[in-house]
């Protein structure tokens, strides 16, 4: 009876963890890895063939974007997950697959033209549609045989609509060993989606630890309403456009669902009737679902709104589907909000939206979720003076605010609060999910409250029935020490320096025009700077 970590171990995203028992093998988890964690999404450590079944605890990308490629791979079993998450991933794998599709069309493009061998998706639209086919769904608290001597049970983790942590009970040679996998634990009184259950038993738990490190701004109890009001009201007063990076699902709905109650409540004074575009049509469709049928998912001020059919509905409220629409909107100088994916503006339509906005001081972007290290999103949030896109540097003179509270994960004290529930305490806590520095001060944390808990490494092997490590797997590679007294912002410089080398590396190979103007352009900058 084995357990190994594939994915999220000191990493935030491609969570996948295997179990193994009575010569079966569970994944629970099969998530694309993204941004700095990633090491080669193309390539399972496993084969995909020998996998036995695939459990789901929610619909996010990173828990289950690299399912269609498992199946691409030769898997054939079941995929468990809640109703919900089940119609969830029927639109976000399609889309991934897209994405994936979309991707390696302009990569073939762009190689072509330097003599490059053509690459393909790392899966098709043809391979989501085949994924889904494997969906096996049930409701919360349902106790759900999947294998011999393997039972699940789903209890919601409040962080989207159909997210679960997972109860699995383990037997093998005559004894039984439960772990529970925490999935992503969501912040309590979020708008439309349940607190968090707490379970209150397991021998072995793992446990996400996105926010293991910090608290939510909670220093005056915020009124998500009222507060992001003030921020539209300000911004479409001086004229300008308010943009929303945001995730298609879960996120968006809260947001329709705060802007609803300020339009009813007439807070935005200097133009109540203002407009409102969701530019993403993986928004529209999921927006569909949570206006569908969810009984035993949503808390009961959502449902009773939902029976008046106006939970995400308010007049001046667009839902874009075309490129041409999309286009459009940057077109129009009539001042707007603008909500758009992705979340952390490292793909999809935001980014001609940033481009478009990000130089006008009359317009703010305002963040409503976690921004990851590396990511587009963190950078703006850090304050760089300017950023690259599409080719075009782009000044960042708007307002950048940080909407703080309003997020789908619980913080440091609600991560704590989930795990002190169990009685007796677990055997051992594995801390997953969280930045490989953020993972190490959670368990640390843990320990300090006389829990037994570590940050697995990747590969990493736990035998469940003697309660003890087989193989220590692979530690993340350590960044440089830096140098005594040096300054975060040097460290920073530096950190550029290296991204620098790897994006001239990358030019090997481009015309002889291309490559002389980007050597024009460093060259004018080190002219610029060196002292």
């Amino acid at each position: 009876m084995k357990l190994t970590f594939f994915g999220a171990a000191r990493a935030v995203t491609g969570s996948c963890h295997c179990v193994e028992c009575g010569g079966k093998k569970i994944l629970v988890d099969c998530g694309l890895q993204q941004g700095r964690d990633e090491r080669d999404n193309r390539e399972l450590d496993f084969s995909a063939g020998y996998i036995d079944a695939v459990v789901v605890t929610h619909a996010h990308i990173d828990h289950s974007g690299r399912i269609p490629l498992l199946v691409k791979q030769g898997f054939t079993g079941n995929i468990y997950c809640t109703r919900l998450t089940g119609q969830l991933l029927s639109i976000m794998l399609r889309d991934s697959a897209h994405i994936q599709e979309s991707d390696a069309q302009w990569q073939n493009q762009k190689g072509r033209r330097a003599g490059e061998e053509p690459v393909e998706p790392l899966y098709t639209v043809a391979d989501a549609e085949a994924a889904l086919e494997h969906i096996v769904t049930c409701e919360y608290g349902t106790m759900l045989p999947i294998e011999d001597g393997v039972k699940i049970r789903f209890t919601d983790a409040g962080h989207l609509l159909g997210s679960a942590s997972v109860e699995m009970w383990l037997t093998e040679g005559g004894q039984t060993r439960k772990v529970v996998f925490s999935g992503d634990i969501g912040n309590r009184d979020q708008p439309v989606i349940r607190d968090p259950q707490y379970i209150r038993d397991a021998d072995y738990v793992l446990t996400e630890s996105t926010y293991g490190d910090r608290l939510h701004d909670m220093s005056q109890k915020p009124d998500y309403t009222t507060d992001l009001a003030a921020i539209i009201d300000e911004t479409l007063g001086k004229g300008g456009n308010v943009i929303i990076p945001s995730f298609a699902v879960g996120r968006t709905q809260e947001l329709l669902y705060f802007i609803r109650e300020m339009k009813e409540q007439g807070l935005v004074k200097s133009q109540p009737n203002f407009q409102v575009v969701v530019d993403s049509p993986l928004a529209s469709e999921a927006t569909r679902i949570f206006s569908g049928d969810l009984r035993g998912y949503l808390d009961e001020e959502a449902i009773a709104a939902l029976k008046g059919g106006a939970l995400f509905q308010f007049p001046g409220l667009t839902i874009t589907e075309s490129s041409e629409e999309s286009k459009a909107l940057n077109l129009d100088p009539t001042p707007r909000v603008i909500i758009s994916a992705s979340g952390m503006c490292d793909a999809g339509r935001i980014r001609h939206h940033l481009k478009h906005n990000l130089w006008r001081p009359e317009c703010a972007v305002v963040f409503v979720g976690y921004q990851a290290e590396g990511s587009l999103g963190r950078r703006l949030l850090n304050g760089v003076s300017s950023v690259k896109l599409f080719g075009e540097e782009i000044a960042v003179r708007a307002r950048i605010v940080n909407f703080h509270g309003l997020s789908s994960h619980a913080d440091r004290d609600g991560l704590l609060r989930w795990i002190e529930h169990y009685n007796p305490k677990p055997r051992q806590v594995f801390v997953v999910h969280g930045e490989a520095e953020v993972t190490e001060i959670y368990a640390d944390t843990l320990r300090q409250r006389g829990l037994s808990a570590h940050a697995p490494n990747y590969e990493e092997v736990y035998d469940l029935l003697e309660d003890r490590m087989l193989a220590p797997g692979i530690p993340p590679e350590k960044k440089p020490a830096p140098a005594s007294g040096v300054s975060p912002a040097y460290q920073r410089l530096e950190d550029v320096g290296r991204k620098l080398m790897e994006v001239i590396a990358h030019n090997k190979g481009g015309t002889n025009k291309d490559l002389g103007k980007f050597a024009d352009q460093l060259r004018a900058l080190i002219e610029k700077w060196d002292r």
